[in-house]
């Protein structure tokens, strides 16, 4: 029998049953004695179009009874190397945006006391900047690998600096990330200006749009992003968005022309190697996909993010 915690398979139990949970794992109330925890942030009010990110959690665990341990890709064993266990959602106040930065980042304190990499369901897109705030006083600033649509860098957002459109230009403000080990990967659509992205760039961060990814492989990329993070702290944000909306039509902010779901596991398995140190998967927003699609593509790539994590082994 494995010391370490083992999802519940299909063949023991159906999976349409069993525990709601992250890939059917048990659950504890706190992060103690686990090397990685899965966390839901069930959170929408900091979207500015869509709601219903704050049911994409509950969706996301729903839908990963489809996937299994091992990675047959990859020959990734988190299972067999790592203690992991899903430790529920952070107990967000739905009535006050502000109020949930120090409910969440307070949360990620006491994970990350635990010496625990957290892996985060969400939820919208604002409770990045409380998680980067825990990371960074762990790990100081950290490398970014984020992937998205939008920038999400926004001064401002109808006058609040706190919304979902705004975590990075916070995080940067704050001194949260390593400004020269930051990429951002499928950012596209319209603008409000020609120089939307220039602010991103003029902080140092790389930018990789959309279109530069189109009819090609993510593989070299993904090699020069590991030279440029080296061995130094990364922390990985995946917006579901962006996935081009055919791959993954339930989130709040489309946008057309975005990454195919190949490019998306090219790009999580290709941090193999790094110092990752924290995750999350983003913007689900269940009632615009009624399949699930959407959130078994979150709950995939959230599955991909424990793949690459430090001491995961990997089958000969």
């Amino acid at each position: 029998m494995s010391d370490f915690n083992q999802p519940l398979g299909g063949n023991e139990m159906p999976r349409f049953g069993g525990p709601a949970t992250m890939m059917r794992l048990p659950t504890q109330a706190n992060a103690a004695g686990l090397d990685a925890a899965f966390i839901g942030v069930p959170m929408d009010i900091g979207t500015s179009n869509r709601p219903g990110t704050r049911l994409g959690p509950r969706q996301i665990r729903d839908e990963s009874r489809m996937l299994r341990p091992y990675n047959m890709a990859t020959r990734a064993a988190p299972f067999d190397s790592l203690q992991v266990a899903d430790i529920g959602d952070v107990p967000i106040n739905t009535f006050n945006l502000p109020k949930n930065l120090d409910i969440i980042s307070q949360f990620y304190d006491r994970v990350l006391a635990e010496d625990c990499v957290p892996l985060t369901l969400g939820g919208d897109h604002t409770l990045t900047w409380p998680i980067l705030r825990a990371i960074a006083k762990q790990h100081g600033p950290v490398g970014l690998i984020h992937i998205d649509a939008h920038a999400d860098v926004n001064e401002q957002m109808f006058g609040e600096e706190v919304a979902h459109g705004c975590p990075f230009r916070r995080a940067q403000e704050e001194g949260l990330l390593d400004a020269n080990r930051v990429v951002q990967i499928g950012l596209r659509g319209t603008g409000y200006a020609a120089d939307d992205f220039d602010w991103c760039r003029d902080q140092g961060f790389r930018v990789v749009t959309a279109e530069q990814c189109w009819y090609t492989s993510l593989a070299p990329l993904m090699a020069e992003v590991r030279e440029q993070m080296g061995d130094a702290p990364v922390y990985i944000s995946f917006d579901i968005d962006g996935l081009d909306p055919s791959v993954a039509p339930g989130t709040g902010t489309v946008e057309m022309g975005g990454l195919t779901g190949q490019q998306g596991l090219e790009i999580v398995r290709g941090a193999w190697g790094l110092n990752v140190v924290g995750g999350d998967l983003v913007e689900v927003a269940p009632p615009y996909d009624p399949s699930g699609n959407t959130a078994l593509m979150g709950a995939t790539l959230l599955y991909e993010m424990l793949c690459v994590l430090p001491g995961v082994r990997r089958r000969d």
